[in-house]
């Protein structure tokens, strides 16, 4: 009995602990459960937070890198409008108006700049910086001229052109102008060969300031490929005239900054005489400052001048039409919308455009070019207004019995060249071919000064050709013509013949003194040294006795 309710006693324990672990483990469990969940949602909020961050991160990156753009952007413009003219920003408000609009993105209105008209300028840093840049940056003078130049099939005038300008100059008149020469052209070998000739022939013209030499960048000009034909003309003459247009822009944003007047030339040109002169007193003697064009030439682009004021509003009005039309119509366009009233007729707007476009008379360039750089088309466009110019300019030389090696050209003889009663004009000279003046009597010569070429032909010139005097006492003239030192040198070369070599030919004129230790000389000679390819006129000769 003992042991049975022992049994009875024991089987309760185990299940009073039984029922207590079971109670201890369910509490237990649910406890746990509890926890897990607090972990989850915490955990679930927790990745939703990251996932809002990020999400706002990609978002504020992706506002970072277009305000980076707009940084690199507006940095681009602004550095490109300070190369291409570094005193916009000081000019006036109204151009640092401009600059500010286009460089910012928090105004509401933005005004136009040339980037809006050429818009593949921006992806280039490079495409408003000159890729040929010659010359000292001369500014304040009063006239800038300048002279685009393109490459052309036949013949090239540029260099006859310059040589014009330079020569019908005084010593002042150059200190005053600034000579721009525009190479119109992107084959960077083509241009720095130009380039490297003008340095090679107009040293000193360079070094002083007088002449400078600019090309455009490659990546300048707009794809003319998508041009659309207008006009009737086919979609060559269409892509020449629009280049044309964007090449007048180029050069003078590039010289508005340099002088008080502009004035656009072409580069198969020669000039008057007293040009520079009377085109700078026709300018100040205007009553009114209402003109807007001085026109010393009647024919095309040639000799127009501008006001360096004016050229921002005709650059701007060229870049917003220059695939529409050529320039003279653009030109005379703008003088419309100035003066003209759409109410009334025709006369009365041609006589309100003749107050803003007012004509010189005579002319003081004439164009000589034949091949015109629209490849293919021949010109022979003379301006009627230039007047007959001189051909040949005489002197009152010694007498002398003058022979030459060249042949003749028609009734163009050496003889009346020499007596100032015409030019010279002969075919082709090669080397070995000379013209030899032999005076009566041996006499003293101070200088002398010869000029090829002349206003009609002025490409007819000698090149690389020597000037060369024969003393009358050999023997004397070779002991004087020494160099002091250690050493005794010749000073000057002597040909085999007995010639002393003292001048060369330089942009087809010889001039310079004759050393006074020769003593009387017996005769002078121009010597070829190497083939030429073209004629020759010689439309000056003057040799000056000593007193």
């Amino acid at each position: 009995m003992r042991l049975r309710n022992g049994t009875f006693l024991t089987v309760i324990l185990f299940g009073l602990c039984g029922l207590i672990s079971l109670s201890w483990y369910t509490a237990f469990s649910n406890s746990k459960d509890g926890v897990v969940d607090i972990y989850q949602r915490e955990f679930l909020a927790l990745r939703e937070r990251l996932h809002s961050a990020e999400q706002e991160n990609l978002k504020r990156s992706k506002e970072l890198n277009l305000v980076l753009d707009e940084i690199k952007r507006a940095i681009a413009e602004k550095q490109a409008l300070r190369d291409i003219n570094r005193t916009w920003a000081s000019l006036s408000d109204e151009t640092k108006l401009k600059l500010w609009n286009v460089t910012t993105s928090k105004n509401v209105l933005q005004l136009p700049s040339i980037f809006h008209h050429l818009p593949h300028l921006l992806a280039k840093e490079s495409s408003l910086q000159p890729a040929v840049h010659v010359g000292q940056g001369r500014t304040g003078v009063s006239i800038v001229m300048g002279v685009p130049s393109v490459k052309r099939e036949v013949h090239s005038y540029l260099t006859d052109t310059i040589s014009s300008l330079m020569a019908e100059l005084s010593a002042s008149e150059k200190d005053d102008c600034v000579i721009v020469v525009f190479i119109a052209e992107t084959d960077q070998q083509y241009a720095n060969g130009v380039a490297d000739n003008l340095k090679r022939l107009f040293p000193v013209e360079i070094q002083s300031g007088l002449l400078e030499i600019i090309s455009p960048s490659v990546h300048f000009y707009p794809d003319f490929s998508r041009l659309k034909e207008s006009f009737g003309d086919p979609k060559e003459r269409v892509r020449w005239r629009t280049k044309q247009n964007l090449d007048y822009c180029f050069l003078m944003m590039y010289a508005q900054s340099k002088g008080t007047y502009y004035v656009q030339l072409e580069d198969d040109i020669v000039a008057r005489p007293n040009y520079f002169t009377t085109m700078k007193n026709f300018a100040l003697q205007q009553p009114s400052e209402e003109w807007m064009i001085l026109e010393f030439s009647q024919l095309g682009f040639i000799g127009k001048m501008f006001k360096s004021l004016d050229l921002s509003l005709i650059v701007e009005f060229m870049l917003m039409f220059y695939k529409d039309k050529p320039i003279d119509w653009l030109l005379d366009h703008i003088m419309w919308v100035k003066v003209c009233n759409p109410e009334k007729d025709a006369k009365h707007c041609d006589r309100q455009k003749a107050n803003l476009r007012i004509r010189f008379k005579p002319s003081l360039f004439q164009h000589v070019g034949t091949h015109s750089s629209l490849a293919g088309k021949i010109q022979k466009l003379k301006d009627k207004d230039f007047g007959k110019q001189t051909l040949h300019k005489g002197h009152a030389n010694p007498l002398a019995e003058v022979t030459t090696s060249l042949k003749t050209y028609q009734h163009f003889t050496l003889e009346k060249a020499y007596l100032g009663e015409d030019f010279f004009w002969a075919f082709t000279p090669v080397a070995g071919d000379f013209i030899r003046i032999r005076f009566f009597t041996p006499v003293r010569i101070e200088r002398y000064f010869f000029r090829s070429g002349n206003i009609e032909h002025p490409g007819d010139k000698l090149f690389n050709t020597s000037v060369e005097v024969l003393p009358f006492d050999n023997i004397q003239s070779e002991k004087e013509a020494l160099k002091e030192g250690r050493e005794k040198t010749p000073k000057y070369h002597r040909t085999e013949d007995g010639f002393i070599r003292i001048g060369m030919f330089h942009n087809g004129i010889a001039e310079g003194e004759v050393d006074p230790t020769f003593g009387p000389l017996e005769a002078l000679r121009l010597s070829v040294i190497t083939d030429s390819p073209v004629w020759v006129i010689l439309s000056e000769i003057f040799i000056k006795k000593a007193e």
